[in-house]
């Protein structure tokens, strides 16, 4: 595995197969409890702790294929790392609808991104009951391992064994089915909390107008702030961003029509559209609403989605957000195959840069990378404050849409690009970068990142050197299988191995 252009030129047209790719969206349905042997390099001493991950670990129930990925059951990947060796686990989110599914044998519920149940609109007229599939995030908090999906209450998990512990609500802080988002941040020095670090969340309760909570929780897991705030329109958001003081959301210009829904035709994803003649409303909320800031600022700049955000910081008066922005939503159609998609025909993802002026209402917008890139990692110290280096996934070729193979380090001081492909056969997901203990530079640890390997039908997990990714893997730890392309997930420096 080469880096940058040799492999470029090595490699002609396309970086990768379609089949290849496909690959990667093939159930898992075995859960695995073993020592990692299989190793080429070596793993760094200093590298302690648990990477969590967590994904859509079935693609089917009983052979009957769900509509989008994002319908998948949660399954949490769990690689220990201690004194230069690794243990790895992977265990099913036993939610109440998984465990009604794989005991019936077949879909019982709708999924929000398109999933039917069998029998066509008659089955699913008037059906609005939601399956709780948590299968978006998973973080390590307060002593409490929690598997996250956003429009509903946490599951809580045992970090050793992963057995599903039941349904999480904060000592009665959240209700039952109240959402709780699947990206929260962690500030490492809150302001209110005299310098301790904090978890910062939210919640959205779309309509005609949209309710959004903001939750803060204490280092033992306590939401300790909770403040509503009512903002026009139907907010679809997957993410935010934080700074010292204010939470901050890219309101993306769709519409929801929920006539489709209820006369069972299509599910809620399918009923969103994008207006690209609409702007796109970035949403300032205070943190501290009693601070004398209470006031909530919408501004707006021209059309475009946004699923992540990387970071955001002040200057003066200024807001600062770095984004992963898409010319459009790419809908989710009807009677489509996720695994046909055509890349090509998709406009990527490229990183903006958006500097908010408060005091006038302006937004500035300038590209930053125009390579097609997704899934950010920052040093968890710079969350909300000026940061330098960023690590992402990101196509293999400079121009045009694939699927993510490659991942990039940028430096936002110098401009330098730092690029790892595994292409041709290797599919990306999203790296976690891993400060090295003890160290105060920004950029001085390990990306670590699951790898599909097409060739060989496995996933590895790729430890690279942060401060030079041209230098290649310095460990590749090949798993026995393969892990169905994931979405989000943390790494603490607590060991975690039964």
């Amino acid at each position: 595995m080469q880096s940058s252009k040799i492999r470029e030129n090595a490699i002609l047209e396309k970086s990768y197969s379609r089949t290849d790719w496909q690959g990667g969206y093939e159930s898992l349905y075995q859960e695995f409890d073993y020592w990692i042997d299989d190793i080429e390099g070596q793993i760094p001493l200093e590298l302690q702790g648990t990477l969590f991950r967590n994904g859509p670990g079935l693609l089917d129930i009983n052979g009957q294929r769900i509509h989008h990925p994002f319908d998948g059951d949660g399954m949490i990947s769990r690689i220990s790392f201690v004194n230069g060796r690794a243990h790895f686990r992977n265990r099913f989110v036993r939610t109440e609808g998984y465990v009604e599914e794989q005991k019936a044998g077949k879909i019982l519920y709708r999924g929000v991104f398109g999933t039917q149940k069998p029998g066509g609109w008659l089955a699913n007229l008037f059906d609005f009951k939601i399956k709780n599939i948590a299968n978006t995030n998973v973080i390590y908090w307060g002593s409490k391992l929690l598997a996250l999906w956003e429009a509903a209450e946490p599951h809580r998990l045992d970090p050793y064994t992963l057995e599903t512990l039941g349904k999480e609500y904060f000592n009665g802080v959240l209700s039952t089915g109240e959402a709780f988002s699947a990206h929260p941040r962690l500030d490492p020095s809150c302001n209110q909390d005299n310098g301790a670090p904090c978890l910062v969340n939210f919640s959205i309760q779309p309509g005609l107008s949209t309710k959004i909570t903001i939750f803060e929780l204490n280092p033992a897991g306590e939401i300790i702030r909770k403040h509503a705030h009512s903002v026009p329109g139907f907010c679809f958001i997957h993410d935010f961003v934080i700074t010292p003081n204010y939470c901050i959301f890219f309101q993306n210009p769709v519409t929801f029509n929920p006539i489709p829904l209820a006369l069972g035709i299509r599910a809620a994803g399918e009923c969103i559209k994008f207006n690209p003649n609409q702007p796109t409303r970035i949403i300032v909320i205070p943190r501290n609403p009693n601070a004398g800031k209470a006031d909530v600022k919408i501004l707006e700049t021209q059309s475009g989605f946004v699923f992540h955000h990387i970071n955001a910081f002040e200057v003066g008066d200024e807001i600062v957000i770095d984004s992963i922005c898409y010319e459009s939503l790419p809908e989710v159609e009807a009677e489509s195959d996720f695994r046909q998609v055509d890349f090509e025909a998709i406009a990527p993802g490229q990183l903006w840069r958006f500097a908010l002026q408060l005091q006038n209402g302006t937004v500035q917008k300038n590209l930053i990378e125009s390579r097609c890139c997704e899934f950010p990692s920052i040093h968890p110290n710079n969350v909300g404050r000026p940061y330098r280096y960023l690590y992402i996934g990101a196509a293999h070729a400079e121009t045009g849409n694939a699927p993510l193979q490659a991942l990039l380090k940028m430096d936002l001081d110098s401009g330098e690009r730092q690029l790892w492909s595994a292409a041709p056969h290797g599919f990306m997901g999203e790296p976690i970068f891993v400060p090295r203990p003890g160290s105060e530079k920004e950029d001085d640890g390990w990306v670590l990142a699951l790898v599909y390997d097409a060739a060989h039908h496995r996933s590895d997990l790729v430890i690279l050197d942060a401060t030079d990714l041209n230098k290649g893997p310095v460990a590749r730890l090949h798993l026995k299988h393969h892990i169905p392309y994931g979405l989000h997930g943390n790494f603490t420096s607590e060991v975690f191995i039964r």
